[in-house]
């Protein structure tokens, strides 16, 4: 591996021109794609084979009609304080309301309030369900603008009017406020190289990465259906992992100039050494991202997938693009300091070096303190509650949550989240009877605050029942009756014939809650094991991918605990910007998995692989672990710093899902960094010695070598009988 990179890096070094030019042709045609190619990004969530999904598919079949796999806005029409829509005028204004509605493009239907009796027993607040044939995102701006356009007629009568739903949700987008964590990573970059030509070229390449990347998912929505949020999950990773690949290589070259040699064979040596950790470090991180597929949800696995594309563009971009760029920069990397920044000088004890020192005087202790830490804050996870977003969640005076405040105030909190009920009556002996004892036994069970005359298709072999329970669409209550409402499905089919099930979008988010919990531990599982294999071959060891897989185990715990804290009980909330407190977002556990554990890898990566080029070399093991700590702790420090940064920027986004992920990466970086490997992980190779290292005869017979210490290519170099440095 490390010969293969160290040629691939002089070649690129040597034939810059024209490796540049391919990678910038790549860029410009995928750039022409995106631009004419493009296709609407998807907002809906869909997990085929759950009950609520099948049920969907039955209705499109056989009851078009009632548009139950489009999109829906809610409509909160209330009179002003102390009036009433019996009023003659506030009446009139409400059926405008209605009439307008109707009228809008792409609604297939409207139920008006007043002949459904969707009126609260006030008389204030009227509900009006909109649905549509197609789904939210193929909805455009201009079919939203229409709708919210038909509020007219009532505000201008004095008329409050509210919308909630998937057909007034907007695609999330990026926004200008996400680029503050590019500036702080350009900043951190400036400190730590105190050159702005080396602090440059990271930057340069990573965003070359993340526009080759975000034009190729861009391309892609033309021919495939893609989640919202699959572009925004592929440029947080690909801008955090860019930069720090890139910034790992520039200081491994920055190093080999140091030493003496010519920029071209410092730039293969930077490749072959450092850009072996890297290759590896990017493998763990696409084999985590690729691993969502595994899950079963579409939307995730295509946002893994596109994240993990992204990746692998940043690695190859490493490898080649980045000593090309090396070529032209040539020496002057090492020049143009700013006054006051000082780069690394190898002639004094470097902080770094210090800790080090210290850690392996004092591991036990460090080791118990690190570890007490991370199941402190780890704590709030146990109460983890895991949903989807609805009107409760929204921002606080947005229309969705204003429309959710005020049919709650109306009819009572279940009313924002109606669950449908379908009923196959196709084999039913008696589909009258069947129909009126299904809605008997739902009408009956706990939580049920209402159940709607049941509705028929043209052939009247389907009937649909509209369910308000009591709770809110979040709440355990409302799963509960979604349970026991299926729980009728075996008594009722065996007495009638007829088949129920329960779908709904408050269904739908239980069915994708319940199916990502459930795949939780085995892909936890997957990644981890795929992830110890991997490890095993960079390191030639047992005990070290061991200790990388519990360290992240910590990490996310506290991770989550963190998130608990914020998103769940809302804590810091105004200090961060986040609207409103309420469930965790289901499938923010899995995707944090997925996304930390790679990048936590890439620490371990960058860190451990040169401990062990010093011990393969003959370093002691506490001379080893502080010569490899102190060559890779200014990176890693700079690299954590960076992402943490780039993920921060995220959480000044206005979408929560966006919002939890850019809080949870970013505080998960930082503990992974700095507690579990510039913490934990020296006390603990100091505490094992050789121990670390050990690996059974026969498993590394059979285990490949891959060289990312580069030993092979110390000897083809000719300094086999390299000194050994002390650990100043």
């Amino acid at each position: 591996m490390a010969s293969l990179l160290y040629r691939l890096g002089r070649f690129s070094f040597r034939r810059r021109t024209l490796v540049a030019g391919v990678w910038a042709t790549l860029l410009v045609a995928l750039g022409i794609g995106a631009l004419t190619l493009s296709g609407p990004l998807s907002t809906s969530v869909s997990i085929p084979g759950t009950e609520s999904q099948q049920a969907i598919d039955r209705l499109a079949e056989r009851f078009p009609q009632a548009a139950a796999g489009g999109a829906t806005a809610r409509v909160a029409i209330a009179a002003p304080e102390g009036e009433t829509l019996a009023e003659p005028a506030n009446r009139a204004a409400a059926e405008e309301v209605v009439a307008a509605l109707r009228a809008a493009p792409r609604v297939v239907q409207v139920a008006d309030p007043f002949s459904t009796q969707a009126v609260s027993p006030d008389g204030r607040v009227a509900l009006a369900q909109v649905s549509y044939r197609v789904q939210g995102f193929e909805l455009t701006d201009a079919d939203r603008a229409a709708l919210l356009a038909a509020t007219e007629p009532g505000r201008d009568a004095g008329l409050q009017v509210e919308f909630g739903g998937d057909a007034v949700q907007a695609v999330p987008t990026t926004e200008p406020t996400e680029i503050v964590g590019v500036a702080v990573a350009a900043v951190v970059l400036v400190i730590t190289f105190g050159s702005l030509v080396a602090a440059g070229l990271p930057l340069l390449t990573a965003l070359i990465g993340v526009g080759i990347g975000m034009a190729g998912i861009t391309t892609a929505s033309g021919f495939l259906e893609l989640n919202s949020n699959t572009p925004v999950l592929a440029l947080m990773i690909g801008l955090a992992v860019g930069i720090d690949y890139a910034l790992f290589i520039v200081s491994r070259y920055r190093h080999e100039l140091d030493a003496g040699r010519a920029p071209e064979e410092a730039a293969g040596r930077a490749v072959g050494t450092a850009g072996s950790a890297v290759v590896f470090a990017g493998l763990t991180v696409i084999v985590a991202l690729a691993g969502l597929t595994v899950v079963g949800i579409p939307f995730l696995g295509e946002m893994g997938l596109a994240a993990s594309v992204t990746v692998a563009v940043a690695v190859v971009i490493a490898v080649s693009l980045l000593p090309a760029v090396l070529g032209f920069a040539g020496d002057r990397v090492r020049g143009g300091r700013i006054p006051g920044l000082r780069g690394p000088r190898q002639d004094r004890t470097s902080l770094g070096t210090r800790w080090a020192r210290f850690v392996a005087r004092r591991r036990i202790a460090v080791l118990a303190t690190a570890v007490l830490g991370l199941l402190v804050v780890a704590v709030p996870a146990a109460s983890m509650q895991l949903g989807l977003p609805d009107g409760s969640t929204a921002a606080p005076g947005s229309t969705q949550r204003k429309a959710y405040d005020l049919v709650t105030a109306g009819f009572g909190e279940g009313a924002n989240g109606p669950l449908t009920v379908v009923l196959d009556l196709r084999d039913a002996q008696n589909r009258q009877g069947a129909t009126q004892l299904a809605t008997q036994r739902v009408a009956g069970l706990p939580d049920v605050a209402a159940v709607t005359p049941p509705r028929l298709n043209p052939d009247g072999d389907t009937a649909l029942l509209t369910v308000i329970p009591r709770s809110g669409p979040s709440s355990a209550a409302t799963e509960e009756l979604v349970t026991a409402i299926r729980d009728q499905a075996a008594d009722l089919g065996a007495s009638t014939g007829a088949d129920l099930a329960v779908t709904g979008h408050t269904a739908m988010n239980i069915d994708v809650s319940r199916t990502l919990s459930d795949a939780l531990l085995p892909y936890l599982g997957l990644i981890v094991g795929l992830a110890f294999v991997l490890l095993m071959l960079v390191f030639r060891s047992v005990v070290v991918p061991l200790k990388a897989a519990l360290g992240f185990l910590g990490s996310v715990a506290a991770t989550f605990g963190a998130v608990v804290a914020v998103f769940q009980w809302g804590w810091l909330n105004d200090l961060l910007g986040v609207a409103s407190a309420g469930p965790i977002m289901s499938m923010l556990p899995i995707l944090l998995i997925g996304v930390l554990f790679g990048l936590a890898m890439d620490y371990q990566v960058f860190l451990v692989t040169r401990m062990r080029e010093e011990h393969v070399h003959g370093a002691e093991p506490d001379q080893a672990m502080i010569i490899g700590f102190r060559h890779g702790a200014r990176v890693v420090v700079a690299a954590a710093l960076i992402m943490i940064s780039v993920f921060a920027g995220f959480v000044l986004a206005r979408d929560t899902l966006i919002q939890s992920i850019g809080f949870a990466l970013a505080f998960g970086v930082a503990v992974d960094a700095f507690v579990v490997r510039m913490t934990i992980v020296p006390a603990v190779m100091s505490l094992l010695g050789r121990r670390a290292w050990w690996l059974p005869t026969w498993l590394d017979r059979v285990l490949p070598t891959v060289d990312v210490e580069g030993e092979r290519l110390g000897r083809e170099a000719g300094d086999a009988d390299r000194v050994l440095e002390p650990a100043r």
